[in-house]
């Protein structure tokens, strides 16, 4: 499952990429092109006492660190997602209620904004492990560290583990591309299929490739009106690039066919021209491969045959095991692993899950890995009770020793059922806004 790979992620993957200068100015201050807005955030207040909150730049990372009065010698770290290619470093707060969560509970909490914006994991990773060895000057060393996050925090948190081995206690990626290079490979296998179900071979995408191309595609496919919950107009082909769009993103699901169509335009627009010249995090789809994919379903168009192969162009960045932009993850966590994944996501679809749980199961540590699948469509859609609840079992389990109960989302059948996401999906964010009604209700 090894063998897709990059296109490029116009809103999530492409990055300036920068990485320190040799005449780096010092590390109070962000790198040349870059400024920092990081407005003094407010203390809470816990237990009738504000908490005492800390400001900076720290290796031309800004950050923010939080401490209530009575901290519990704890620490949890917050991996923010994709930034876009500006050069405005901003720091985030853990979300969903986790700030206020994590502060009741005792723990300081403390974000990075990473030195440099974009898709760019090794910057997320150094950065994220500086400011965590820093909170030891400027409060204490923590007893133990834990790490959360989103999207791309979820590769930040992925590599964090296996770059600096036993540092961190216990992890909660959230909607997180686990799956590193694999995600590309998604974006990849949209294009050429829908090109080659359509009769339209334009890979590598031109530069009118949204403006003239897609139009066609979509139009010969019955795509151009569909809508989530509209009437089906889709035409015989386009109900196999659906199916195959499908099958890569995860396999049947409750939810696959809105989502499809919720994502159907996004997807098309992550497909930009190559930038050989450009740096790794600026143009990732030179690390794309759908060499040895197999497509299904194959019928009535053999995809098999008539899909564009195509090879990475940076095979070497494609194979490193090096700490690059855009890293592997092995697959080696060693502390516990809580994970929560939106079923209907195809920004980061839910494959990225089996991806990294094959990763983990190769190498004999699946003990270490819990999934939990939520019944959502949209991008990093979760509800606090959700997240609280994975935040307070993973933290017992990292404590307790014991393991708690995730989905079986490496199991076909149990994926397909009508009620796979039920389990874990917060029953009261149903009736809210957002797209749950998509998904009928649970039982």
């Amino acid at each position: 499952m090894r063998t897709r790979l990059v296109v490029s992620l116009l809103g999530l993957v492409l990055v300036t990429g920068s990485t320190p200068a040799l005449a780096a100015p010092p590390g109070n201050q962000p790198l040349p092109g870059y400024t920092v807005n990081n407005p003094p955030l407010t203390p809470a207040v816990v237990d009738g006492k504000p908490t005492r909150v800390l400001q900076g730049v720290h290796r031309h990372s800004a950050y923010t660190v939080e401490v209530p009065a009575k901290w519990n010698g704890r620490l949890a770290m917050w991996a923010h997602g994709y930034r876009g290619t500006g050069t405005v470093l901003t720091v985030d707060p853990p979300a969903y209620g986790l700030r206020t969560q994590m502060l009741n509970q005792g723990y300081a909490w403390a974000a990075s904004s990473y030195y440099a914006n974009g898709y760019d994991v090794r910057a997320g990773v150094t950065a994220t492990h500086d400011l965590a060895q820093h909170f030891a000057k400027l409060v204490s060393r923590p007893e133990k560290v834990f790490i959360a996050g989103v999207s791309m925090g979820g590769h930040v948190i992925g590599r964090s583990l296996e770059q600096y081995p036993g540092f961190y206690d216990g992890a909660l990626p959230m909607c997180g591309v686990m799956g590193d290079h694999e995600l590309f490979d998604f974006f990849l296998d949209y294009q050429v299929t829908a090109q080659a179900l359509a009769g339209v071979g334009t890979y590598p995408v031109p530069a009118d490739y949204l403006t003239r191309v897609v139009p066609q595609i979509q139009d010969e496919l019955g795509l151009t009106t569909l809508v989530p919950g509209g009437p089906d107009t889709v035409t015989d082909r386009g109900a196999q690039f659906r199916a195959v769009t499908v099958e890569r993103s995860g396999g049947p699901r409750p939810g696959a066919t809105p989502a499809f169509a919720f994502w159907k335009d996004f997807l098309f627009g992550l497909a930009t021209p190559p930038a050989d010249s450009a740096p790794l995090s600026l143009d990732p789809g030179r690390l794309a491969t759908n060499l040895g994919t197999r497509y299904q379903p194959n019928t009535p168009v053999d995809l098999n045959r008539e899909t564009q192969r195509v090879a990475p162009r940076d095979w070497r960045s494609r194979l490193s095991p090096a700490l690059t932009e855009i890293p592997k993850i092995a697959g080696r966590p060693r502390v516990p692993v809580l994970s929560l994944h939106g079923l209907g996501d195809l920004f980061v679809p839910f494959s990225m899950e089996q991806d990294y749980r094959a990763d983990v199961a190769r190498n004999g540590q699946s003990r270490w890995l819990v999934q939990r699948a939520i019944r959502t469509v949209d991008h990093c859609e979760f509800s606090p009770a959700e997240v609280g609840t994975a935040w307070n079992d993973l933290v017992a389990w990292a404590d307790r020793g014991r393991k708690p109960a995730g989905d079986a989302i490496g199991d076909r059948g149990a994926v397909a059922a009508t009620t796979f996401g039920c389990r874990f999906s917060d029953r009261a964010a149903y009736a809210g806004a957002g797209t749950r009604r998509l998904f009928p209700a649970c039982p």
